[in-house]
Parts: C-alpha cells; sequence; structure tokens
C-alpha cells in the first residue's frame, strides 16, 4: 500500500528544529548557571555564518577530506526518512530497516573518522581512535535496545516499533521500556558527544574526543558537520521520545506530545551537563557496558512476558 503523501512532512520537523534542540540545551545549563546565555536560535546564527565564508584546505589532504563533511550528513540526513514524527509515519520503511538506520549513523560516523585521518594530523588521530573505540561499546547496546523495541512490537520495522502502541499495552509494559529509554538516554550522550562522554564546547586537545575530529573543517564544511550532529542528536532523541508514547489520540495533540518531549529531552541533556563533570577516558565503556546491561534486562522482561 502506497504511504499518504503527507507522511512526507515528518521529515520537516528534523530538517528545521534540529539546530533548536542545541539552543534549547544551551539556554538550559545557561538558566542552571544563573547566567542569561545565548540566544535560543544561536545554532542557526552560527550555521548561516559558517555558510557564508570560504573553506580552507591543507595541500597534503585529499578527496576523502573533502567529501567526508558531505557524506556524513548525507547519510544523516537519510536516515532521518526512516524515523516517525509524533502522527507522522516516515517516508521510508520496510522490513529490516532499522539495521539501515543503525548503519547509516556508523557511516556518518565513519565519513568524519576517514576525513580525521586523512588530514595526517596526530590530534585528529587521537580523536579518530576515540570516536571508533567508543562506538564499538555504544553499537551494541543501541542494537539491544532495538532489539527490545522489536521484540515488544513484533516488528522489525522502525515506522511499525516507533508508532507507538494502544494505552492498555503502553502501561503493561513500562518497567522493560523504562529501563530501554534509560538505556538509550546513556547511548544518545555517548552518540552525541555529550557531558559525561565528551564535552562539546571543550578547547584542549587532549580531552577532546568529537571536536579535536573536525578541527581543520572550516565554512561549508564545518556547517555541514555541524548541523549533522544537530540532526543526529534530533534522531536519537526521536528514537528515545517515540518509544515512550502511546498511540491514539488527535493528530494534533501526538504532535504537541512529540514535540514537547523532544524539548523535554533537550532540557534534560542540559541538566546532566550542568551536574555532572566530564567522565575518565576509561570510565566511558563502563558506562556504555552499563546502558547495555539496562537495554539487556529490558529484554529478559519482555521475554518473560512483562510484569504482572
Amino acid at each position: 500500500m502506497t504511504a499518504p503523501w503527507w507522511n512526507a512532512l515528518a521529515v520537516l520537523p528534523s530538517l528545521l528544529l534540529s539546530p533548536l534542540l542545541l539552543g534549547v540545551i544551551g539556554k538550559t545549563k545557561a538558566l542552571v548557571a544563573g547566567r542569561k546565555g545565548a540566544p535560543l536560535l544561536q545554532p542557526y546564527m552560527d550555521l548561516l555564518r559558517l555558510l557564508g565564508k570560504g573553506a580552507v584546505y591543507s595541500r597534503t589532504a585529499t578527496w576523502v577530506f573533502r567529501a567526508a563533511p558531505a557524506v556524513s550528513l548525507a547519510a544523516i540526513l537519510l536516515a532521518g526518512f526512516m524515523l516517525p514524527a509524533g502522527p507522522l509515519a516516515p517516508p521510508l520503511a520496510f522490513p529490516g530497516d532499522l539495521v539501515l538506520f543503525a548503519y547509516l549513523l556508523a557511516l556518518s560516523r565513519f565519513a568524519v573518522i576517514a576525513g580525521a585521518m586523512d588530514t595526517g594530523s596526530a590530534f585528529e588521530g587521537m580523536g579518530a581512535s576515540r570516536e571508533a573505540a567508543f562506538s564499538a561499546f555504544a553499537e551494541p547496546a543501541f542494537f539491544l535496545v532495538l532489539g527490545v523495541l522489536a521484540w515488544e512490537e513484533k516488528s522489525l520495522s522502525l515506522g511499525a516499533i516507533l508508532g507507538g502502541a494502544d494505552v492498555l499495552s503502553w502501561s503493561a509494559q513500562i518497567p522493560p521500556l523504562a529501563l530501554a529509554a534509560a538505556a538509550l538516554f546513556l547511548i544518545l550522550l555517548a552518540e552525541n558527544s555529550r557531558i559525561p562522554v565528551d564535552d562539546p564546547t571543550t578547547h584542549l586537545e587532549l580531552t577532546m574526543i568529537h571536536e579535536v575530529m573536525v578541527l581543520d573543517h572550516s565554512g561549508p564544511d564545518l556547517a555541514f558537520i555541524l548541523y549533522g550532529s544537530a540532526l543526529k542528536l534530533w534522531l536519537f532523541s526521536v528514537v528515545l521520545v517515540s518509544m515512550l508514547m502511546p498511540a491514539g489520540g488527535p493528530p494534533w495533540a501526538s504532535m504537541a506530545l512529540f514535540l514537547g518531549g523532544m524539548a523535554g529531552v533537550a532540557v534534560l541533556v542540559g541538566l546532566v551537563e550542568s551536574a555532572m563533570a566530564r567522565l575518565r577516558l576509561v570510565r566511558v565503556p563502563q558506562l556504555l557496558g552499563l546502558a547495555a546491561v539496562l537495554a539487556g534486562l529490558a529484554a529478559l522482561l519482555l521475554m518473560a512476558g512483562g510484569v504482572p
């Protein structure tokens, strides 16, 4: 059956509102610290400023470095077509698309890592090795979370497993869903280089992970990477919010609940970053191991028939 044409509108919130999540996080951190902080729309202004500048390329960099930002952004954009937006179903859906979704995010990461390695910089190579190492811990936990959702909804399509269950079924599965949501939130922090895994505002190369990989990018290339990072945060937040939303109700109410949930995730990230310091690098695998354990417990609860 052909999907309704209006399902194509599901990608518009991600395209238009993803930088706003970063603004909400920054404003939350500023309010907690008792400061006014940057404007809520500061991420949009930063992107426009970078798009108006020229790019500088090293004479030793190859086409890999030039192509990395565009490939990374394209992979994340395509992944966004597989996720719903409140009452709107995803434009692209088929059995097994959750595997493609995960590997498109992995392709985006690989492109940035390859671009960093292509520069020949020791600092960027260090950041690339850390990113690759931590992703090896994050991906199994992420697949466990997706497996929990697939088991619950008896489907291998993201559109189905994130479409929400009826209120009765949803309320009966609150314990495993809560565990899976907690695991996914930890993965969200790690995959998006947020505190306590990484500090996106740091200027100390020896403690950077993601930021050190993009030191040589400038102008539109850097804008592509920053926009792709905002989109990636949006996509993980969509999965987190959608898995907790019950189905049913008027479309306007579902959309309002969805957007409110997205804002809530951004506020929660800002509160975590305000209350915690960055972990030592050797502690990051333990954090991601905790995410895998939580997802595994959620899977065991579902396989055991849930909690009466």
